[in-house]
This record gives structure tokens, C-alpha cells and sequence, in this order.
């Protein structure tokens, strides 16, 4: 559940700013062209997405690649390790009437895969490129629970937990702005599938703001993200509303190492929801209860751009 801060554009236009600050120092050498091709690989120590964890609040490890075109189309793919389709439907688990969903095994799933395109271009003004995208998101699978969310509580309780594909697709409009050192853009996205395995979901979207301030001291940024993730059809059953939308929030900090290396430090925190006094986004603890997936929490990551 890639989060595009830095957009394939974006990293090349920060090559071709390396490229023409080296040409100002070594005139008599000439530049080479920025490549159109971009990576990246990233650790970090638990992989929050929307603010709920993905790896149990354990590591994880992430990677991808971009291509952008001069004309302002994109594409590209990124990937994540992650524990939570496995966590959810270990072996033996049920749902509400009792249906065994995964009766031999459970599911193995232990790695998220994005793909991407758009177009981004500054149509607005230079330091304001909009951007627009569809993105899957796709969870290769061995042993899949089955699909037993027609049962009762398939839209309360077991909404997130009956066996729904976990398979997404997502269109997303962004603009981005630059005021100075302010940098960020404003983005909502919008689901033409059901979101994360959550039944009945479709049409559900997800607006939200990330800025970062360049403090012009050690490489140093301050970053800032707030995000509301609005999950469609709540259902109300026995007088209990099973709400599953959410406020989720980022504070952190960035340093620039130079030569694509970068490292962060952040809190997430989210509201995380609750009916009947259990989280609706969970982590099972293996002993009948089960923890918020999006309990507050520090994030450390080290990213490397190539």
C-alpha cells in the first residue's frame, strides 16, 4: 500500500538537479542524461499503511521502481513484506455461522505488490504538478480462506474477516504544491473494489494531506500527514453500528545522507475504531482477544534511491 510521496517525476527532477549542480563545478565535463528509470529499497521497523500495521509491528522490507516519461506519464511497481492476510485466517478459522474458511492451512501471503501508472505534469504552474492514477493492489496467495461473507455478520463484526478477495483498485487525483521550502500535495483516492478484504466495501475513499518543510539545516525535513479513510455501507446490527472508517495521522522527521540515502523518524497514531468493544481493525493475539492495529506507535525507516 505504497504512499506516493516522491513520485517517479519528482526523483527525476531531483536527478536532473544533481546533474546541472555537478555541471556548475565541472563545466568542462558533460553531464550525462538524467535516466527516466528510477528504484528504491526501504527497512524499516514496522509498515504502517493508513496508519494500521501491516507486519504485526514487526519489520519489514520494501522496494520498487518507477518510469516517467517526459510527456508526464508514469508507471511502476512497489512491493512490501507484510503478515496481516496470514495473521487473520490462520488455520481452523470460522466466521460467524461457524463455516470453516481455511479447514486444511492457513493462507500464505507474505507479500504486498503495487502497480501503478498516471500522468503528472505541471499544468497549473511550475511546482504544481497534478497527478492522475490507478492503482492495484495485489496480494499473491497460496491457499486462500474461502468466501463465506454472505453469512450473518459478513457487514458487522466479520466484515473484514469472512474471506473477501484482499485484492484492491484504487483511482487517485493529486495536486501538488511548492510555497518555498513547503512542499506536499492534497490527494484523495477512491475504491472501484472492495478495499483490503473488507466485505462490501466498494466506493470507499480516502482524502488526505502530507506536507514536508525543508529546514534548510543538516538535510533535515519536518513531515506532517493526516488521512481519513471512509469504508462505504456501514451497517447498524442489533443497535450496534459497525463503523469501520477512520482519522489516521503522521508526525516525522527526515535527514538526507546525499547519494540517495535517506532516514526518517516518525510517530503514526489513528482513532481506531471499536463496536461492541473490540477493534475493528485488529491484530489477533492468538488467545481469543485481539489488539488495535493502529495503536500509536514510532516508525524508524532508511530508504536508498537509485
Amino acid at each position: 500500500m505504497k504512499v506516493l510521496q516522491k513520485s517517479a517525476l519528482a526523483l527525476a527532477a531531483s536527478s536532473l538537479l544533481t546533474t546541472a549542480a555537478f555541471a556548475q563545478t565541472a563545466p568542462a565535463a558533460e553531464a550525462p542524461e538524467a535516466s527516466p528509470i528510477t528504484a528504491n529499497v526501504t527497512v524499516v521497523n514496522d509498515y504502517r499503511y493508513r496508519g494500521m500495521t501491516q507486519s504485526n509491528y514487526k519489520p519489514a522490507i520494501q522496494g520498487g521502481f518507477d518510469y516517467a516519461h517526459e510527456s508526464g506519464f508514469y508507471i511502476g511497481n512497489w512491493n512490501s513484506s507484510i503478515s496481516w492476510i496470514s495473521d487473520g485466517y490462520p488455520k481452523g478459522t470460522t466466521n460467524s455461522t461457524g463455516q470453516n474458511l481455511t479447514p486444511n492451512t492457513g493462507p500464505s501471503a507474505p507479500i504486498e505488490m503495487d502497480f501503478y501508472a498516471g500522468f503528472k505534469k505541471e499544468l497549473i504552474g511550475e511546482g504544481f504538478a497534478s497527478d492522475l492514477g490507478l492503482l492495484q493492489y495485489y496480494y499473491p496467495m497460496a491457499n486462500a480462506p474461502t468466501n463465506g461473507c454472505g453469512g450473518t455478520g459478513s457487514n458487522g463484526a466479520y466484515r473484514n474477516a469472512c474471506g473477501a478477495n484482499p485484492n484492491t483498485t484504487e483511482i487517485y487525483l493529486a495536486q501538488n504544491f511548492t510555497f518555498g521550502p513547503l512542499t506536499g500535495f492534497a490527494k484523495i483516492s477512491y475504491a472501484l473494489s472492495n478495499i483490503f478484504g473488507i466485505n462490501n466495501s466498494s466506493g470507499s475513499y480516502y482524502p488526505d494531506l502530507t506536507m514536508n518543510y525543508d529546514t534548510g539545516v543538516w538535510g533535515l525535513a519536518l513531515n506532517g500527514h493526516v488521512g481519513y479513510q471512509y469504508v462505504s455501507n456501514t451497517q447498524t446490527l442489533s443497535g450496534v453500528a459497525y463503523n469501520f472508517s477512520y482519522t489516521d495521522w503522521k508526525l516525522g522527521l527526515t535527514k538526507d545522507f546525499g547519494g540517495g540515502l535517506s532516514g526518517n523518524v516518525s510517530y503514526v497514531g489513528t482513532t481506531s475504531p471499536k463496536a461492541n468493544g473490540s477493534y475493528l481493525w485488529y491484530v489477533p493475539t492468538g488467545n481469543a482477544t485481539s489488539k488495535s492495529a493502529g495503536q500509536g506507535g514510532a516508525l524508524v525507516s532508511l530508504t536508498k534511491t537509485f
